[in-house]
């Protein structure tokens, strides 16, 4: 097999930055080396089938994105992005793996779902993929589903607190998912928001004609996040399922799993670039129709209120577990204009996928997180989140060959005449700078982005069987 030698370069994990070197053969890391080493009896930057110079750059992980929604079908369309599209996007950022969702609507056998997700990606991404199962018909053959799915590599499960009518679930139906998931020691995803008291408030909000995307936000306030998080884990609580709560975007409700956490319970916390970066006032806020952009569920968060600070303090102690995307793009152009005149008709989503690894570095730049914890967030926690490490997520002998070359001392500017792959004719993040760049990204041993030019291809991702989560308290 043909060998790949990364020297010269900063190899960050979730502990320490240190000068090493990498040594790969075939799709493997087969050995991390101190710089000079001769313990393989080799020079290997002549020896090297191919040598990568990481000289004044850092080392990391392929990132690992634990939310996305490749082709998602929602409000009466799909998101944009193809697993193929998604995928290549994910790699020019620096994501080597991604875990989309196979979705059940009420009528439909999980298992059938799931095959269908299967048949969409197969043949078709650019990096490795694997797939959590959305439940949104709780019965007697979604439970017994639940069971069987875990041992093909489907570890983990959402359920709906919103969205009466398509993917809700009442109390009674999550506390019988959870249930089944406490059996299996599959991990309970949610999302969480009141969707019974929130489609009033937006019922209500339509009636005045307060129908600007500003108003999405308006209708799903913190409150009703923050007491459906509390009944999340209350629930979990009372089942001893592990509960992890998707893209948490309201202080309060991060308080709440900050204190369960506190108390011992298995419950995780997930956020998004979104929510540490934009804002209701900002965004959602634009002029005219602007703002539909920006609407996704959960919402943008008020400045004023201090949401955003929060939730990167919450980074810092550990209580925010990962940052995902919830990569769910949608084009304005015959998409998200389908809401003029009525936001509750705007599909919810954003396209993220190609910035999380720039935009969190960022962080690192402003001093809001460490070099570390960059790692941990983006790459290493999601890994073990989901049941992929030590062959995700870390570079050690033994794991995939998934590396990323990040350049602190380059620049990247985002925009979609600028960075931008994904299949939308926006970007949310257009106009930020970031202090940093993403030179190479190697995926399983093969270098599929190098010097701003492109060498991937549809197919070369493969699915990744999960084993439980390994982030259990």
């Amino acid at each position: 097999m043909a060998t790949t030698f990364v020297h010269g370069g900063t190899v960050v994990s979730t502990t320490v930055a240190q000068e090493l070197d990498v040594l790969i053969d075939g799709e493997t890391i087969v050995a991390v080396l101190a710089p000079g080493s001769v313990s393989l009896a080799a020079d290997l930057k002549t020896s090297a089938d191919t040598v990568v110079d990481a000289t004044g750059k850092y080392v990391i992980p392929g990132g690992v994105d634990g939310h996305t929604h490749m082709e998602m079908p929602f409000g009466g369309t799909f998101a944009s992005d193809t697993f193929e599209t998604g995928t290549r996007a994910a790699a020019w950022g620096g994501t080597t793996t991604i875990v989309d969702f196979a979705i059940q609507t009420p009528g439909q056998r999980v298992q059938d779902t799931l095959a269908q997700w299967h048949e969409k990606a197969a043949g078709q991404c650019a990096v490795d993929y694997g797939f959590h199962q959305i439940i949104g018909d709780v019965t007697d053959d979604s439970l017994k589903a639940m069971s069987e799915l875990v041992s093909e590599g489907v570890t983990s499960f959402k359920l709906f607190m919103a969205y009466p009518g398509v993917f809700y679930s009442d109390d009674g139906k999550i506390l019988r998912a959870m249930q089944s998931a406490a059996e299996t020691g599959a991990l309970l995803m949610m999302h969480a928001e009141n969707g019974i008291a929130i489609d009033v408030l937006v019922a209500q909000s339509i009636a005045r004609g307060d129908t600007a995307p500003y108003f999405h936000g308006t209708s799903r306030p913190w409150q009703l996040e923050e007491e459906a998080t509390h009944r999340a884990i209350m629930l979990a609580n009372v089942t001893g399922a592990p509960l992890y709560v998707v893209h948490v975007s309201a202080k309060q409700a991060l308080e709440q799993i900050a204190q369960a956490r506190g108390n011992g319970q298995n419950v995780f916390a997930e956020t998004c670039p979104q929510y540490l970066y934009l804002s209701l006032e900002e965004q959602l806020g634009a002029p005219g129709f602007e703002g539909a952009k920006w609407v996704c569920s959960t919402p943008l968060r008020s400045r004023a209120e201090g949401h955003q600070d929060e939730l990167w303090r919450y980074l810092r102690t550990g209580d925010v577990a990962t940052v995902s995307t919830d990569h769910c793009p949608f084009c304005m152009k015959d998409q998200k204009e389908m809401g003029i005149g009525d936001f509750s008709k705007i599909p919810n989503g954003i396209g993220s996928v190609e910035h999380r690894i720039d935009l969190m570095f960022q962080g690192v730049k402003s001093g809001k997180i460490t070099l570390e914890k960059w790692v941990d967030v983006c790459c290493t926690t999601p890994a073990r989140m989901f049941g992929m490490y030590p062959k995700k997520g870390v570079i050690s002998p033994g794991a995939d060959a998934d590396i990323v070359i990040y350049d602190p001392n380059g620049h990247t500017s985002i925009g979609v005449e600028k960075t931008h792959h994904m299949n939308m004719d926006y970007s949310a993040y257009e106009g930020f700078e970031i202090d940093g760049h993403v030179d190479t990204v190697i995926s399983r041993g093969r270098i599929i982005v190098d010097s701003g030019s492109y060498s991937g291809t549809a197919g070369h991702g493969r699915f990744v069987r999960r084993d439980l989560s390994q982030n259990l308290i």
